[in-house]
């Protein structure tokens, strides 16, 4: 096979596969640990080693929509996932991950945070019996750490709901002494700053949009060495890093569809790499324009 320096070694053998079966392949999710995402993880490492203490830290994650913050809280959930304990046949949890129900409701959360532990309950239990039950069984599976995606969803209730659900947090904080991590688009912010205890409890992490800098074209380059054509495109050159960062509006999920688009378009006309031809020719809308478009109706 000929010098294909650009691309991973593992990736190889991908290249003599099917034109589907390299579709496949790009389509799927990767994961690239840039240094703010790296930062991040290392502050949720530090957390879910902190000693049991009255008042917990806590920490929430915010950025843009599709700009990486639920693929960086799976990832460190996926890192710590559930495990039985060999020496007492325990199944343990030190981290709990959930979606924030669609609304503020308190049963609804108890029954997400069951669910996610494949734990049995009646949907008609009263929400006492769902909270104590929740409560035993994060105490027995010595849960360290709550992390609650979608935490602006608390916003799509009244105040009264509002207060409700982030007592609630606070409580689960409080009475099981472990860390909470809240993820969220920026109106996270606000949710929590409606309630001073806790605004004064979580610090707030941000991942910001991208911009043309350093470590946007190492992100750059790392999505090319990861992407199976045959061809190097370049992507860190002026013109065309330049082309994709202003169609993803600077959001990493973006810059990941374009490239994934880019790509596929390669394979089938065949020219194995992506050029800004391909960039003007793949089928994509940017994030602005699709607002507008929905705007309209």
């Amino acid at each position: 096979m000929m010098e294909i320096k650009h691309l991973h070694p593992s990736l190889h053998a991908i290249l003599l596969l099917e034109e589907e079966a390299r579709i496949n392949k790009i389509q799927q999710d990767s994961w690239i640990g840039y240094s703010r995402a790296q930062c991040i993880i290392a502050k949720l490492e530090d957390l879910l080693i902190y000693p049991r203490v009255i008042r917990m830290p806590n920490l929430l994650i915010v950025g843009d929509t599709n700009n990486g913050k639920t693929i960086l809280a799976n990832r460190f959930f996926v890192s710590h996932k559930p495990y039985l304990r060999e020496a007492d046949q325990s199944f343990i949890a030190p981290i709990v991950y959930c979606q924030a129900p669609p609304k503020p409701d308190e049963k609804r959360f108890y029954n997400n945070l069951l669910d996610s532990l494949f734990v049995p309950y009646r949907v008609s239990d009263r929400v006492e019996h769902k909270q104590q039950q929740l409560l035993n069984v994060l105490r027995r599976m010595e849960t360290k750490m709550l992390i609650i995606d979608e935490i602006h969803h608390i916003l799509a209730g009244n105040l009264a709901a509002q207060r409700i659900f982030l007592n609630v947090i606070k409580y689960l904080a409080n009475e099981l002494r472990i860390v909470i991590v809240g993820v969220g688009t920026k109106d996270a912010l606000a949710a929590i700053n409606t309630d001073p205890q806790l605004s004064n409890r979580f610090e707030p992490v941000i991942l910001p949009k991208w911009t043309m800098n350093e470590e946007y074209l190492r992100l750059l380059a790392s999505m090319e060495y990861l992407t199976p054509l045959k061809k190097p495109s370049n992507l860190v050159e002026y013109n065309m890093s330049q082309c994709i960062l202003g169609m993803s509006e600077g959001t990493i999920g973006e810059i990941s569809t374009v490239i994934k688009k880019a790509a596929i378009l390669a394979i089938k006309q065949g020219t194995e790499q992506i050029s800004r031809k391909i960039l003007d020719s793949i089928d994509y809308i940017p994030p602005s324009e699709r607002k507008k478009h929905f705007e309209s109706y």
